[in-house]
């Protein structure tokens, strides 16, 4: 069992993994509650501080659990949602420009190629950016703003099985997980 500090239900995720142990996703703890009593899955680890209450019965909130079944394998490919805080895990937190690591509320998007120029506002055309050297290259491109790139942006493989992984690259992981995400991470 893992302490979560707060004790706060709203801070409690689970991890959902597959029979092979292997993480596929991670949900609220609701759904990991419905998962339990479903008998869907099996609680591998629970939060040591976090109970749900019924008139009759406590509940420890599960941390990880694994799929009883197989499951079904699709051949789709998956792909990581667009958004703020995916690009900037993609960029490591490192302004594009300046080529410094800053925390996100100073960072801001950038369209390499301006949108107003026709760029898209796609994973190949935005990147972070500090918001001093966001001001500084303007609607320019960054060869007429005089700024190299410090990677192209590409579209992130997913190494994982599940889009929602890719977030706790670099946010806090519960030690609890730590185990479970070793070849992913």
């Amino acid at each position: 069992m893992y302490s979560m500090q707060g004790n706060s239900l709203d801070q409690c995720k689970a991890l959902v993994l597959n029979s092979y142990y292997e993480p596929i996703r991670i949900v609220a703890w609701q759904r990991a509650m419905l998962l339990m009593f479903g008998e869907k899955v099996d609680v591998l680890e629970t939060y040591t501080n976090s109970f749900v209450h019924s008139v009759s019965q406590n509940f420890a909130v599960p941390a990880v659990v694994r799929l009883r079944g197989f499951g079904r394998v699709k051949n789709k490919v998956l792909r990581i949602k667009f958004c703020r805080e995916h690009v900037f895990v993609r960029d490591d937190y490192l302004c594009q420009y300046c080529h410094k690591e800053f925390p996100p509320r100073e960072l801001t998007l950038d369209h390499v190629m301006p949108a107003y120029r026709g760029g898209k506002t796609s994973w190949t055309n935005v990147v972070s950016c500090c918001k001093r050297c966001n001001q500084r290259k303007g609607g320019r491109t960054p060869d007429e703003a005089g700024f190299n790139l410090l990677k192209k942006p590409i579209m992130p493989k997913v190494n994982q099985t599940m889009p929602d992984l890719f977030v706790y690259k670099r946010l806090e992981i519960p030690p609890i997980w730590k185990q479970y995400f070793a070849s992913v991470v």
